[in-house]
């Protein structure tokens, strides 16, 4: 999945996303929900003593001031359609940040 396919799935969310964070002026600017999606590393097949096939791990973080049932329903929809496996590894509220975490982890 390259870094276009990940942008063309969360289009469909309908909700403001970047690349591994957002600064601090568009963090002030820009209301929740947000969605940050990474690629934290990968969890590669290797053959003949070399990687056969790259499989990257991604992570999609939700930031909502409140918990979102029906955002986070939305999405998993959306990564069932593409045929992504995928885990919810956290839903829990920030108190250091005063929001919600969403996260989902898959490899694709």
């Amino acid at each position: 999945m390259t870094r276009r396919d990940v942008e063309e799935m969360l289009d469909k969310v309908e909700v403001p996303y970047r690349y591994h964070h957002f600064t601090q002026k568009e963090m002030e600017e820009i209301p929740l929900p947000i969605i940050v999606w990474n690629i934290p590393g990968t969890n590669n097949f290797f053959a003949d003593g070399i990687v056969y096939k790259k499989i990257p791990k991604l992570d999609i973080e939700v930031y909502t001031d409140k918990k979102d049932w029906e955002l986070e329903e939305k999405i998993e929809k959306i990564l069932d359609e593409h045929e992504i496996a995928w885990e919810q590894t956290a839903s829990a509220w920030l108190n250091s940040e005063n929001m919600w975490e969403y996260l989902n982890e898959m490899e694709v």
